[in-house]
């Protein structure tokens, strides 16, 4: 019987979610329908720029080359999904796709290329995971998985930008920045340097790409390995399969190296700013101030249209306490850049330091609507509590409070102190036991961060005439965060292991 159940499930699960891979006409397990696919890259696509690091906007006919090259190279793949390209301002070296199309490329890997056809190569692998639904195919493994662990459960039932992310927002990287497996990245390799040779590229790109990765992951370089080798990871394997493909198709195309190196030239004029704006950045995080603010001033020096500069310069401002003056360079990099959340959120940050809570909440809700993060659902939940919000304040700290880390932690313990009186038994566990003559003890846990007291219990029991009634205990003394407490009843019979008949229905925060 068991093993018809488990058979039946496989079954059903190789029933209804096979579909053709439009890329290689393979059979596959697939549960996600294309349109769920679009609709997911749809919904994320914003996002997930936001979080590594806003659109590359301070040269917009990069951002239209790369949308042309990218858009030529993915019309190839005769699979009609919208396809988007964009250039994100971050310095890693770096490049992915969501699914339904949606493809971005960081400015840092825009530096290392030389070719036109080096990016073809790049955009086109890119467009391949999405064509050949590289994520849902991972994803329906996952829902696999967890077929064969419902399976197995049957036989046996005898017996963390990223890091400021909170909410549902935390699964984006994942969504987005996903390790993809050895076979869907020699696919990607393959099918790009076709897509590509269609397009009119010499396909020798992508092997020289190919060439440049494993030389610079035997160096160990490790923007590289946080960046492209931390998802797509290279190997001699990929060079000498890419070299296979390479000889099956037409050769010659367009390598295009004046016409990339001509597009780049106000990017790598650029350069020199940025590295310095990322060196101070570094400087800051070790806590160098004098040093970090140098950087920030030679980055401004260079380049003064760069909002992160101007950011930059706010963010050393905060951590001197001038929230004055960390609001103006926050202001001038919102005037260069309105769309990036991370202006308005340190911004909002400043001013309710400043006091200034009507400016600050302003400041920390357009901060959400670009991209929803713990330091801001955090402040906004401050200021609620502040003017006497309390749900409002209650909504804004259970967002963080999901988030773990050090910022979760402080909105839990927020929370429970406004909520805990109200909702105990969401806080405090509990569980049922019977001493040695049957009679039931009630044990409780303290599952929040502070110290607890004032914890009741209400038991359900049917007395001597068999009707049903309830009766009160109190856990004497206090509670530390993860300790366990008990009280025995009296009442009984209880056999350990039978249904638990408690409510917990009051405890309040320790003084």
């Amino acid at each position: 019987m068991r093993k018809a159940t488990i058979f039946l499930l496989v079954s059903f699960v190789f029933a209804t979610g096979c579909a053709v891979n439009p890329v290689t006409g393979k059979s596959e397990i697939m549960f996600m329908s294309t349109a769920q696919e679009i609709e997911m890259g749809k919904q994320n696509y914003l996002p997930m720029q936001q979080s590594q690091g806003g659109v590359y906007d301070v040269d917009p006919e990069l951002t239209t080359y790369v949308q042309r090259v990218g858009k030529k190279v993915a019309a190839q793949s005769g699979v009609d999904l919208p396809y988007d390209f964009v250039v994100l301002n971050n310095s890693v070296p770096n490049a992915w796709a969501l699914p339904g199309g949606k493809i971005a490329i960081n400015r840092g890997l825009l530096y290392e290329l030389e070719s036109e056809a080096e990016l073809a190569a790049v955009l086109g692998h890119e467009a391949v995971h999405a064509a050949a639904r590289h994520t849902a195919k991972q994803q329906s493994r996952a829902m696999l998985m967890q077929v064969g662990v419902m399976g197995t459960a049957i036989a046996a039932s005898d017996s963390d930008y990223g890091n400021l992310l909170a909410g549902g927002a935390s699964m984006l990287a994942q969504v987005g920045l996903a390790k993809y497996g050895r076979n869907a990245e020699l696919e990607s390799d393959r099918y790009g340097m076709e897509y590509m040779s269609k397009a009119g590229y010499d396909p020798q790109g992508a092997v020289e790409l190919q060439e440049t990765f494993v030389r610079l992951s035997n160096d160990q370089r490790s923007d590289w390995l946080s960046g492209l080798f931390a998802s797509h990871p290279p190997s001699q394997e990929r060079v000498d399969t890419n070299i296979e493909t390479a000889r099956s198709l037409p050769q010659g195309g367009m390598r295009g190296e004046r016409e990339y190196q001509a597009i780049m030239r106000k990017a790598n004029a650029a350069k020199p700013a940025y590295e310095a704006y990322d060196e101070g950045r570094k400087a800051l995080s070790e806590e160098k101030i004098d040093e970090a603010l140098a950087l920030a001033e030679k980055a401004l020096g260079l380049f003064p249209a760069e909002a992160n500069f101007h950011a930059l310069r706010g963010d050393i401002r905060l951590v001197q306490d001038n929230y004055d003056g960390a609001t103006t360079n926050y202001t001038r990099a919102i005037e260069r850049r309105d769309n990036f959340f991370y202006y308005h959120l340190q911004r909002g940050l400043a001013r309710k330091e400043m006091g200034d809570t009507d400016a600050a909440a302003t400041d920390l809700q357009r901060s959400l609507e670009l991209m929803p993060t713990a330091p801001a659902h955090f402040a906004l939940g401050e200021i609620a509590q502040a003017r006497g919000n309390r749900d409002e304040a209650i909504e804004h700290y259970k967002v963080v409070a999901t988030a773990g880390g050090e910022y979760g932690q402080a909105a839990t313990a927020e929370l429970v102190k406004l909520d805990l009186s109200t909702n105990p038994g969401a806080y405090i566990n509990y569980g049922c036991s019977a001493d040695g003559n049957g009679n039931l003890i009630v044990s409780v846990k303290n599952e929040t961060p502070v110290q607890i007291d004032g914890v009741q219990v209400a038991v359900q029991y049917s007395d001597s005439s068999g009707r049903q009634q309830q009766k009160r205990f109190n856990i004497n003394g206090q509670i530390q965060p993860g300790q366990v407490a008990s009280v025995n009843t009296g009442l009984g019979p209880y056999t350990t292991g039978a249904n638990c008949p408690v409510q917990v229905v009051s405890a309040e925060v320790a003084e």
